[in-house]
């Protein structure tokens, strides 16, 4: 059986405070986008984890979707052994949640494939368990993120009548660093408000308190905006940490040569094929 994980971008991205805990309170939107790596799922006598395509770090014990299947077995020792393909199309530390998809696409599949019945509510603690982003992914649907991000409530946005142009430049951008170079405040326009904003008045709302940071340890990042806006981008900005960049245009543009990118696509925002399975 065969399952598509698709990514998300950021549409906004405020940090509020620094936690107790060592995490930070947040505020986001998260849009999913329909670009996928691809997961299948075989029966098998032992279970296995294949990776083809783009390149993952670290080894299997370290990916999410080995981690998501010990999971469900340590609470389900009867679940049964299972051989996993997974196609990495979308590159991983982009800002794109890749890795995050897999790890609740993995979750979702295995629900599906074995009959578990586990519940939406269920899925979304085991997610959370994965990492603060895996949550969304089984919603999969535009939402307010808080807390961690992964106090999700669902919103009204639909972007379907848009192209998004998304272009990473291969710029690994490390998490930690990026966090803690950052100075935590309370945004002077919430988040909560983007729906009932125009999108050609997102610009002085939708901030990424990342993007100011990585542009200047990373001038060709924000080279990638200045030319997305250029092409007549009706919204641009960086997502999650970096690198990646997107732009929202209103018309499906001509996509130039980006120099020195690793990943440059452009697609309909039409989500109407996410959560897909065959």
């Amino acid at each position: 059986m065969v399952f598509f994980s698709n990514c998300k971008i950021n549409l906004g991205l405020h940090i509020i405070a620094r936690r107790p805990d060592g995490y930070h309170d947040l505020e986001t939107v998260f849009y999913p986008l329909p670009l996928y790596d691809v997961m299948e799922l075989l029966p098998a006598s032992q279970t296995e984890l294949i990776l083809h395509g783009l390149p993952i770090p670290g080894n299997k014990e370290t990916n999410i979707v080995w981690k998501a299947w010990q999971m469900l077995k340590q609470d389900l020792p009867q679940l049964p052994s299972v051989r996993f393909h997974l196609l990495k199309n979308i590159p991983a530390g982009a800002g794109l949640g890749a890795g995050s998809a897999n790890g609740a696409t993995a979750l979702t599949a295995l629900n599906h494939f074995f009959n578990l019945q586990l519940s939406q509510k269920q899925l979304l603690k085991y997610a959370l368990q994965l990492g603060s982003d895996c949550p969304f992914f089984i919603l999969n649907t535009p939402c307010y993120a808080m807390a961690r991000g992964e106090a999700l409530q669902p919103i009204s946005l639909n972007l379907s009548g848009y192209y998004i142009v998304v272009v990473n430049p291969g710029i690994h951008i490390s998490t930690p660093w990026a966090f803690s170079r950052i100075t935590p405040a309370p945004p002077a326009r919430s988040l909560e408000e983007l729906p009932a904003v125009p999108l050609s008045q997102w610009a002085p709302l939708v901030t990424n308190d990342f993007e100011q940071l990585v542009f200047d340890a990373y001038p060709q990042v924000s080279a990638i905006k200045t030319q997305l806006l250029a092409m007549g981008a009706v919204f641009a900005a960086m997502t999650g940490t970096g690198s990646t960049v997107f732009g929202l245009f209103k018309n499906q543009p001509d996509i130039p040569v980006f120099p020195d990118t690793y990943f440059v696509r452009c697609v309909s925002l039409d989500t109407r094929m996410l959560n897909a399975e065959s």
